[in-house]
């Protein structure tokens, strides 16, 4: 048998188990992080939440995706129907691949490539090009509004997660996300992950992934009282199903990449105790329990509010970090405090 999978046969039947294995830890995932969305913010408003379906209402997420799969599929009469059942495609199969070079324990990963930030970038780059498809094949004015407003959103806070991520890049010396967790690996346990050294931007890559994903309180291509649901408004059954689990599945990545790039992965938080991938799902959930509690508690902010805080507050705070880090990564300050790349040298 361990000749088979050194074939070429076997070689790919190994990559598609693989992406099977990923894929559906996705997307079971993405079934308890919607129950779990509504849980909290029924439980902030002192309601129930879904209890009918299943235990605890566990299988309410399975109904509602089963009632989206058996509705009828609407497109509009003027809509370019290609591109209008193409870009819910996009948005769902791009925030997938983006999976591709997340690891969840030391080897536990699909893909792993020295460049992996800079491809979990391109590919999350892309991905507002699900949104504008969607709001121009639509043929009407809410939904090319919404998305021409989402795009412009999606990419003012790309630019402070990028810079945000070099100064982790500096520090570390690598684009390799097991590089990034391993300089974390110190013998002072919580106290030797990035969150410290880089504390400031740990809160602005948090706000900036809100904005990133189109997450509360920065859910303006979609805010119902302006423009009923912005780009998704033409959109019913199982396209919509798809933005939506696109949606959730690129705020999980952004769960991950918190995880991954301030608070050490699968590391263990107390020296001693085995490092594992229930450390890096654990972490990972708890993020997000703060991003549904953001929901929950939140006003809306104005979208010339949002912008404003992007290029204004930051762009510039998140560019002098990288040149203060760059500062302090030279000379070498503190020791391997912000230089970890000299650990292993």
């Amino acid at each position: 048998m361990a000749e088979f999978f050194t074939t070429p046969l076997g070689t790919v039947l190994l990559i598609f188990a693989q992406c099977l294995a990923m894929l559906g830890f996705v997307m079971v995932s993405l079934l308890f992080l919607v129950y779990g969305d509504r849980k909290i913010w029924a439980a902030v408003q002192m309601r129930r939440g879904p209890n009918v379906v299943g235990v605890f209402g566990l299988l309410q997420s399975v109904a509602d995706a089963l009632k989206y799969v058996l509705k009828e599929v609407v497109v509009p009469a003027g809509a370019d129907k290609t591109v209008f059942i193409m870009a819910p495609i996009v948005s769902f199969v791009l925030a997938v691949i983006a999976w591709a070079v997340i690891p969840m324990n030391e080897g536990w990963v699909l893909s792993d490539i020295n460049v992996a930030i800079l491809y979990v970038f391109a590919v999350s780059s892309l991905e507002v090009y699900g949104v504008i498809m969607g709001g121009w094949a639509s043929n009407s004015k809410y939904p090319f509004l919404g998305s021409l407003r989402s795009a412009a959103q999606m990419i003012s806070y790309e630019v402070s997660l990028g810079l945000i991520i070099v100064g982790i890049i500096i520090s570390t010396g690598s684009l390799n996300f097991g590089d990034i967790v391993a300089a974390q690996d110190t013998a002072y346990g919580f106290f030797g992950w990035y969150w410290l050294p880089h504390l400031p931007m740990v809160f602005l890559f948090f706000i900036s992934a809100l904005a990133e994903t189109n997450r509360p309180p920065f859910d303006l291509p979609e805010a119902e009282s302006e423009l009923v649901a912005g780009y998704q408004v033409e959109y019913s059954a199982t396209p919509f199903l798809l933005f939506m689990a696109g949606e959730y599945i690129a705020i999980f990545l952004m769960c991950a990449l918190t995880t991954l790039l301030f608070f050490g992965g699968w590391l263990s938080p107390i020296p001693g105790l085995p490092d594992g991938v229930l450390w890096m799902v654990g972490k990972m959930a708890f993020f997000f329990f703060l991003f549904a509690m953001v929901k929950a508690i939140t006003p809306r902010y104005r979208y010339d509010q949002l912008m404003r805080i992007g290029w204004k507050v930051f762009l510039p705070m998140s560019l002098a970090w990288v040149v203060i880090i760059a500062f302090l990564a030279k000379f070498e300050v503190l020791g391997a405090f912000w230089a970890r790349f000299a650990m292993g040298a």
